[in-house]
């Protein structure tokens, strides 16, 4: 069997030997035959009500995922469909009016070097890497306050040995930047939006907000496990939370650099630790402090809004209204897609 891809073996695929057509998920109708490479997002051996065993997958690439069933030569099929791993699935499309859209697939198979193209398998941030790293670097750049300086360098330069994992680990495991350096990309964008919005509150310590904004969900990187284009939750994500884990991260590091104010480190802690904002939502207190406060609602205006990204990218062409989605509590609606079809 073929080994589970990393990124690195991912991004070196080549694309231009012959395989089969790539069938993307947006594009499925119902009644549809499908020939197609995907990666494997999740698996799970169920039961039938008599006792015999089925496969249920999530398959998915660049535009979304979608359910899938095996019902025969099941062995062969879970031997192939690890976690991360890239498959070829064949089988028919269906939407059912009670249990919604499924792939029946007839038989899977380990996809060769060759057969896929990474870039449709995989999604990724808007902006290069480099220039996020770049810009997270002229953002800390400007952090006067000593302390706070001080313990994102020791967590967020290059010299440390959370770097590598913060910079590759996903925001998310579906609703919003749900891919490699997506917590890079999220951690960013929210401190960049904290920093501009900052200056038009009086009160707010921009330092300490911005800080606060870069490091906020810094517990993700012990929370989920990525392999390939998988994301699950790791063992301590399940039995801790990203919070509870990233509260421990910035409090060892706070405690490893001599003088730390305690007051600075307690507003710290308190921002990481009210970010989800409701006690409901995951976090063990709520925001009690300005800073708190703009980094929780900045933050989930970040997460609202990559789930736009994502909606938008698992469209057919021409769609311009999404159907429910969870993360929004609605549908989306894109008032310009389709213009130029029109036009």
């Amino acid at each position: 069997m073929d080994a589970i891809p990393t990124q690195t073996t991912l991004d070196a695929a080549s694309a231009t030997a012959p395989g089969c057509a790539k069938v993307f998920v947006r594009d499925l109708a119902d009644g549809a035959r499908v020939e197609s490479p995907f990666v494997v997002r999740d698996v799970a051996r169920k039961q039938k009500r008599n006792g015999e065993a089925f496969l249920k997958l999530q398959l998915g690439d660049v535009t979304g995922a979608i359910e899938g069933v095996v019902w025969e030569e099941i062995e062969d099929a879970a031997a192939a469909a690890k976690p991360g791993a890239v498959v070829v699935a064949t089988g028919s499309f269906s939407v059912d009016p009670r249990y919604g859209a499924c792939l029946t697939v007839r038989s899977l198979r380990s996809a060769a070097s060759g057969e896929y193209d990474p870039a449709d398998l995989l999604d990724g941030p808007s902006v290069a890497f480099e220039q996020m790293v770049a810009d997270l670097r002229a953002l800390i750049d400007t952090v006067q306050d000593r302390h706070l300086r001080a313990l994102l360098d020791a967590l967020l330069s290059e010299r440390s040995p959370i770097w590598e994992r913060w910079r590759d680990a996903p925001a998310a495991k579906y609703y919003h930047q749900a891919y490699r350096h997506g917590l890079l990309e999220h951690c960013l964008s929210v401190a960049q939006a904290v920093n501009a919005v900052s200056a038009a509150f009086p009160g707010i310590d921009r330092d300490l907000a911005v800080t606060g904004a870069l490091l906020h969900d810094i517990g993700k990187i012990e929370a989920y496990a990525m392999t390939g284009g998988a994301i699950e939750l790791s063992d301590s994500g399940r039995l801790q939370g990203e919070i509870p884990l990233g509260y421990y991260i910035v409090r060892r590091a706070i405690e490893d650099l001599p003088g730390f104010p305690p007051d600075r480190a307690e507003a710290v802690l308190h921002i990481i630790l009210s970010h989800h904002g409701m006690l409901e939502h995951g976090s063990p207190v709520v925001p009690c402090t300005r800073e708190a406060t703009l980094v929780h609602m900045i933050d989930n205006l970040g997460g609202r809004l990559g789930s736009f990204d994502r909606i938008e990218k698992s469209l057919p062409g021409g769609e311009r209204w999404s159907g429910f989605d969870r993360a929004l509590a609605g549908p989306a609606y894109f008032a310009t897609r389709g213009l130029g079809e029109a036009a």
